[in-house]
């Protein structure tokens, strides 16, 4: 059975994508800085960049925060296996907590894939104990902590 599913053709050129390098690289550069790096009008950077809003290539600005620099010391990966008929319902809990960075449906077994950040052990454990083991349907965690970030990249660079 063929899908009536077709990926939208949206009208992304090369100067998109220089720009969109550009504000991956700083997202609040101006508009004519954008101009003098591609030669082009700052008011025809700032319609492309509207315009890569409006068709929901560009999500949002962002800021980008050193979490040790704020007290924040524990980063930890989560593998949390889930019932089936409880993964949206689990998922929504998750997705609602700030300790939660991140959330994916992993394949597997009803797999959720989830970092977190907390101020300390102590914090982490009571996320896990008091919000994530009562959660209806979670089977079983498996966490991992970071030791030493080499790289980490906010959203997708073209």
């Amino acid at each position: 059975m063929a899908s009536n599913y077709t990926i939208p053709n949206l009208d992304i050129d090369e100067m998109d994508k220089k720009i969109l390098s550009i504000l991956h690289e700083n997202s609040r550069i101006s508009y004519t800085d954008i101009s003098k790096q591609l030669d082009l009008s700052r008011v025809a950077i700032q319609t492309r960049i509207n315009s890569l809003i409006e068709q929901g290539v560009i999500e949002k600005f962002t800021t980008v925060i050193n979490p040790a620099k704020i007290g924040i010391h524990v980063s930890a990966f989560f593998n949390v296996e889930v019932v089936p008929q409880f993964l949206n319902q689990v998922a929504e809990k998750l997705a609602n907590d700030p300790a939660v960075t991140s959330l994916y449906h992993m394949t597997g077994p009803s797999k959720l894939h989830m970092h977190g950040i907390f101020s300390n052990n102590q914090e982490m454990e009571n996320f896990l104990t008091e919000k994530l083991y009562p959660l209806e349907g979670v089977v079983s965690v498996d966490c991992q902590l970071l030791m030493k970030r080499y790289k980490s990249r906010m959203g997708m660079k073209l």
